[in-house]
């Protein structure tokens, strides 16, 4: 071994009948000893993807904002150079248990945690205190570029990100997620029929809702961004819209009462879709700005909307693209259109915009409605 290596406390696994070992580096040293591949060699000689270095600064914002609570998985590196174990004992669990010495003169690559190891440099430069606090790596001996791009395959082939509903549903952080949750919890409709864990609802799904689909719908209702901060008043004014949306939903409270099954009214009727969903809140933001004292009232003007997706006169183009719901950002805003004119409402810049482009028809085109 060579006289000067980097040596670390570590412990001794094996997997397909080579050898790793997990070791526990200072955030100081990660940028120091970890390499990831330079992008500006071709992807065949590479063993990673390239950096996407706009993901690097919200992860450093999230370590350094968070400094009681931050976690980090394992970043995963190949040893190539004198890469020696010694184990604590000869028996038992101490076999599996000592230093790993690694030469200073080896490279130490990256294969799963580039943007991790990135941030962590972002993140020390403004709170260099961090620098003592460790995180875990899992190194194995080089097997050459083959085997290392093997190696990265291998770890993301059954990489899957959590879907937007389930992440709201765990995020206890986000003043516009509790908010979501809290909504769902107080409108008994929404509490018995939404989907916490899906992003869409498949066809047989007992559900009516999807909790990502509240969210954004809540969010476009009260005018805020994920980064907006939510007043005590949002709140009541959230769970008190969506209290009166279902009443003016004949539709959605025959579920509630068991009369008819969520999947026949998404097979037959575009209310039960969350491009309607935000759709309504898009008109009510606009709404309740514009009738502060009556709005409720006004929301009767939902009844008067004929939502049978048989109705492609009214629908194609707008909620369905060859007859298949579309939640695209136009086509809620023409949805939101419709609304708007069913509750008396002016349409928006935008709105009248695309009403005009959709219809071919001069400014301020009145939208027909049923």
């Amino acid at each position: 071994m060579e006289a000067n290596c980097y040596e670390f406390t570590a412990i001794r696994g094996v997997q397909a009948g080579s050898a790793y070992f997990v070791i526990m580096v200072p955030l100081k040293l990660v940028p120091r000893i970890f390499r990831f591949d330079d992008e500006a060699i071709p992807a065949p000689l590479r063993a990673q993807r390239t950096l996407n270095r706009a993901r690097v600064p919200a992860i450093a914002r999230y370590i350094t904002e968070h400094p009681t609570e931050y976690i980090l998985s394992s970043l995963c590196a190949c040893v190539d150079g004198e890469i020696v174990f010694e184990p604590a004992g000869d028996e038992g669990s101490l076999k599996s248990v000592g230093r790993l010495k690694i030469g200073m003169s080896a490279t130490i690559l990256i294969n799963d945690g580039q943007h991790r190891r990135a941030a962590i440099e972002e993140a020390i430069k403004d709170r260099p205190h961090m620098g003592d606090e460790t995180i875990s790596v899992v190194v194995f001996a080089d097997g050459g570029l083959q085997r290392s791009q093997q190696m990265f395959a291998d770890l993301n082939m059954h990489a899957v990100r959590p879907t937007a509903s389930i992440r709201l549903l765990y995020n206890h952080r986000d003043a516009l997620a509790k908010l979501s949750r809290t909504v769902v919890d107080a409108v008994p409709l929404f509490r018995d029929f939404t989907d916490l864990e899906k992003t869409s609802i498949s066809n047989r799904s007992l559900k009516l809702f999807t909790l990502s689909s509240i969210h954004q719908a809540t969010a476009e209702l009260i005018g805020k961004s994920r980064s907006g901060k939510i007043e005590a008043d949002d709140e009541a004014l959230a769970i008190r819209f969506w209290g009166a949306v279902i009443t003016n939903m004949p539709d959605w409270q025959r579920v509630a009462s068991r009369d008819v099954a969520a999947a026949e009214l998404r097979r037959d009727y575009i209310h039960a879709h969350g491009v309607a969903v935000q759709a309504i809140a898009n008109a009510g933001n606009r709404l309740v700005a514009a009738h502060p004292r009556d709005w409720e009232k006004r929301l009767k003007g939902l009844r008067e909307v004929d939502w049978s997706r048989a109705n492609t006169a009214l629908w194609e183009g707008r909620a369905l693209i060859g007859g298949k719901v579309n939640r695209a950002k136009n086509n809620v805003l023409l949805v939101s259109n419709v609304l708007c004119e069913a509750l008396g409402l002016t349409l928006s810049d935008e709105g009248d915009a695309l009403e005009r482009a959709i219809r071919g028809a001069p400014a301020t085109a009145k939208v027909k409605v049923a």
